[in-house]
């Protein structure tokens, strides 16, 4: 029994879901953000294709091993959502809205070193335009 306790405690401390990718949490403002983080090519590949759902105020957080134009799409995904290409300072520089199961390019507009995907919508929901911060960025482990 011990042994079970224990290993929740250290899966609840690692902030890890339920399919291991690390969880952090962001924010911009007043507004949190529990974010799934994908820093490995293939968390950035798969990202949130095939989920069915998404919880207020989830997300999921690409890091990019480089800044660049990035682009998203939407193949495989079942949820319609809005993405945040942010600097490296974090700062956001577009929002795209983004149709399921679409293979639509969706850019950055200048160079990104982050992408925040969150349910349709969200950004503008909060007032969060270009130029908006998203804090947090600083304790993310090193993309891949």
């Amino acid at each position: 029994m011990k042994k079970i306790l224990f290993l929740v405690f250290l899966l609840t401390t690692m902030g890890c879901q339920a399919d291991g990718l690390p969880v952090t949490a962001l924010s911009a403002g007043f507004h949190r953000v529990e974010a799934e983080v994908a820093h490995t090519f293939e968390t950035r590949s798969k990202g949130l294709m095939h989920r069915k759902s998404m919880a207020a105020n989830h997300g999921m957080l690409f890091i990019f091993p480089d800044v660049a134009r990035h682009c998203m799409w939407m193949r495989n995904t079942l949820l319609p959502l809005s993405v945040a290409f942010l600097d490296e300072q974090g700062r956001i520089i577009n929002v795209e809205e983004m149709q399921p199961r679409t293979e639509d390019n969706h850019c950055a507009t200048r160079p990104a070193r982050y992408a925040l995907e969150m349910n349709a919508g969200w950004f503008q929901a909060k007032g969060l335009m270009t130029g908006a911060a998203i804090n947090g960025l600083k304790k993310l482990p090193p993309p891949q």
